[in-house]
């Protein structure tokens, strides 16, 4: 069993359709699982630098988001190094950060934990019509895009409970 410091992040706003995945999968993986008290899972909304303060003393970062361009259909889980799923990420404008990019930064103010992200390949992110709610492809993947969070930290050592 592992005891190192884990912070599982999902990434996304829920007002725009299937860019809120991430979101979506921790509000369940909260609902249906107990985590050991050195694993963090958090919702940390549609990221930035701020998010940079909660790498702190994280040996490992799971990140989950909606990632788009995989050439997959919509719906489909996939695991990513952080580089990797920097050309797929969501982007909403010029002035958003992708999640490499924090890691970066956070590596020149000498907070750098291990990470690797779960991507699910979206169907429709309405940026004008601000839309709660996930499409049908990707509400019938979360349960996969679970079980590969919990794949992922069983992976590390790190065991969860069933609620």
């Amino acid at each position: 069993m592992s005891d190192e410091r884990v912070l599982v992040m999902g990434i996304g706003n829920v007002l725009m359709k299937d860019e809120g995945v991430g979101c979506r999968i921790v509000e369940l993986l909260h609902e249906r699982y107990e985590f050991p008290e050195h694993v963090e899972v958090t919702d940390s909304g549609t990221m930035g630098m701020m998010i940079m303060n909660l790498f702190r003393d994280r040996d490992f970062v799971l990140v989950i988001d909606a990632v788009d361009g995989t050439g997959h259909p919509p719906g489909t889980v996939i695991r990513l190094a952080p580089e990797d799923i920097a050309p797929n990420q969501v982007m909403h404008s010029l002035h958003d950060t992708r999640f490499v990019d924090v890691l970066e930064a956070s590596e020149l103010v000498g907070v750098k934990p291990e990470a690797y992200c779960v991507g699910v390949q979206i169907e429709d992110m309405n940026p004008v019509d601000l839309t709660i709610g996930l499409s049908d492809s990707l509400e019938a993947a979360l349960d996969t895009a679970i079980d590969c969070v919990i794949t992922v930290l069983a992976e590390r050592g790190i065991e969860v409970t069933e609620r």
